[in-house]
């Protein structure tokens, strides 16, 4: 009887304990259950927040190429805009000066050409030793000292388009750097002409500019007229071709471009190649505004080519414009 109670125990104490593994293992299988959901779960999260992020940034890189892209284009086609937006408000300055003595035939008289463009109703902008050729010039300056007197014989514009030249006349010089303003003579043409927008904040080195004028003057013109008018005007003097360009509505100006070098001041250094007869010429932005006026260019270093910014300009315009 008491082997059997003995049995009977032993029997009910092994099913207890099998039970107690069943409750144990069925729990551990739960916690284990439960954390690898709890890991599944916060892998998910992860991956998600992952995924957002890395789809936002994709689609921040992918709009950021596209502007790009966009910009690269709109700078690519600016010399071509320039051109067939302001061709007919940039013209050709073409003077005849001297220097000399009362009562004496002149010690030098010479001719003058250039570029302008366009900046008020009647007015235009360009350097001052195109308006006043003598400025800065050693052989005049030499003589001014002795007591010579310049004059300025005459100043004509050519604006493509129009089949005669238009007389200018000065309406404002800068005291500090080599700009100056001209009065147009007041016609139904002239009031046609639209000025070109200035731009109203600073460059940064490394931006595209383009520049427009006309570089080797009358005799650029002529090189690239047709063969038949080259060989009719080639070795005519410079006012003689210009009436005749102007009436073959052959004044066109060239654009060159390239990028600003540096900012220094109210100077821009920039490489787009220049010659004589493009100074005065107005230098654009990738948008289509000017914000110089070129000026010079160092012979023999390609990217030495100078402007004054159009800040200094501006004065000198709202002077005449009153």
């Amino acid at each position: 009887m008491s082997v059997m109670t003995c049995s009977s125990r032993t029997l009910r104490h092994a099913a207890y304990l099998t039970a107690v593994a069943r409750s144990v293992g069925s729990a551990w299988r739960g916690t284990v259950q439960g954390v690898i959901g709890l890991f599944l779960l916060v892998a998910l999260v992860v991956t998600g927040r992952y995924l957002a992020v890395s789809t936002h940034e994709l689609r921040h890189e992918v709009h950021n190429l596209t502007r790009e892209v966009r910009q690269l284009e709109k700078e690519q086609a600016m010399p071509a805009l320039v051109l067939n937006r302001y061709r007919n408000s940039i013209c050709y300055i073409l003077g005849v000066y001297r220097v000399g003595f009362d009562g004496r035939p002149p010690a030098v008289r010479a001719r003058v050409s250039g570029s302008g463009f366009v900046v008020a109703d009647g007015l235009l902008a360009t350097n001052r030793h195109i308006a006043e050729p003598w400025y800065k010039d050693s052989e005049d300056a030499a003589l001014l000292r002795k007591g010579a007197r310049p004059h300025l014989e005459k100043l004509l514009a050519f604006f493509p388009g129009l089949p005669e030249a238009v007389k200018i006349s000065m309406a404002g010089l800068s005291a500090e750097g080599d700009l100056a303003v001209l009065r147009m003579e007041n016609s139904e043409a002239v009031r046609q002409l639209r000025p070109v927008p200035l731009a109203d904040r600073t460059p940064n080195a490394g931006e595209l500019i383009s520049l427009v004028g006309y570089p080797m003057g009358v005799f650029g013109m002529v090189e690239k007229s047709p063969t038949t008018v080259y060989e009719r005007l080639a070795f005519r003097h410079d006012d003689q071709v210009a009436n005749e360009l102007a009436a073959l509505s052959l004044i066109r100006p060239s654009a060159t471009f390239g990028h600003l070098g540096d900012v220094v001041v109210d100077k821009l250094i920039y490489d787009a190649p220049s010659a004589p007869g493009a100074s005065g010429g107005p230098v654009f932005n990738s948008r289509g505004e000017v914000i110089a006026v070129n000026t010079a260019y160092v012979d023999g270093f390609a990217g030495g080519t100078l402007g004054l910014s159009v800040h200094a300009l501006l004065p000198l315009i709202a002077k005449a414009a009153h």
